[in-house]
């Protein structure tokens, strides 16, 4: 009997090191944040949209994508994330309908259970001075901007599993003001109100609801002769302007367990740009 226990104990001494090891090694590969939870994300078949989406995709969530006119490039985007080993879906909608946000919160749900984070990202940029600005490129800008954010909003206070995140894009440009950005900027003001107050409605249910509000950004919205966007860039301390992985880094995170304490805020993620 005692050389067996003699002979048990080396054995267990022996089998330590690598067991010490096999638990460093899980210690160090924690669970990604999103793993078993879903995110839907507007207007993502490009830009800051599309690496937002890939971003959420490769920290575990589920997601889907939503464009309106771009179905090809939804369609890649979701193939870029399955080839990760993500999970995704694509669909279409104009955010400016509210049965089309429905139908959208529908096809996620029905594909991923429910919806964990919820990304208002659709948008148009319409700029000129007040004195050239036409009614339809104002009302256009209305009907995206602020209706389609309140649509999306909307639907995700009433969709939204506890323990969310919500996050609206606004723009540095309502603290730039600048000269002919009067009625976009208007339209990105309106995400900072959306998003103090539902973080209050939701309150009790540890959703955060943020406003986050990117910089000058290398996508088609910056539709800018290369000599503004030198001068754009020479505005940051990081001497460029933005990258779509910068803010879908800042959005990550906002959705993130460690994002929690932020909740009603505007966060500004420009590299210093103001």
């Amino acid at each position: 009997m005692e050389k067996t226990t003699r002979r048990s104990v080396l054995a267990l001494a022996a089998a330590a090191p690598a067991a010490l090891a096999g638990a460093a090694g899980a210690q160090t590969a924690p669970p990604r944040p999103g793993n078993g939870r879903a995110a839907l994300v507007t207007g993502s078949s490009r830009g800051i949209g599309a690496a937002t989406a890939k971003r959420l995709a490769q920290d575990g969530f589920a997601v889907t994508v939503n464009y309106l006119t771009n179905r090809d490039l939804a369609a890649q985007v979701v193939r870029d994330i399955e080839a990760a080993g993500g999970r995704a879906i694509f669909r279409q909608g104009d955010v400016a309908d509210p049965e089309a946000v429905k139908a959208l919160f529908d096809a996620n749900e029905e594909a991923f259970g429910g919806v964990d984070v919820v990304i208002s990202n659709a948008a148009i940029m319409n700029t000129a001075p007040f004195a050239q600005f036409t009614d339809e490129a104002f009302d256009r800008m209305i009907a995206t901007n602020i209706k389609g954010s309140f649509n999306v909003l909307r639907e995700a206070a009433r969709r939204t599993r506890d323990g969310g995140r919500i996050v609206t894009l606004a723009s540095t440009s309502i603290k730039a003001m600048r000269a002919t950005h009067g009625g976009y900027a208007a339209t990105k003001a309106a995400q900072q109100i959306y998003a103090g107050c539902l973080s209050k409605e939701l309150s009790g249910r540890r959703i955060s609801v943020n406003a986050l509000a990117p910089g000058p950004t290398n996508t088609d919205l910056l539709d800018v002769p290369p000599p503004l966007r030198a001068q754009a860039a020479q505005m940051t301390p990081y001497g460029r302007i933005g990258e779509p992985e910068d803010i879908a880094n800042a959005i990550a995170a906002l959705c993130s367990g460690d994002g929690e304490w932020i909740n009603g805020q505007v966060v500004f993620a420009n590299g210093g740009f103001l």
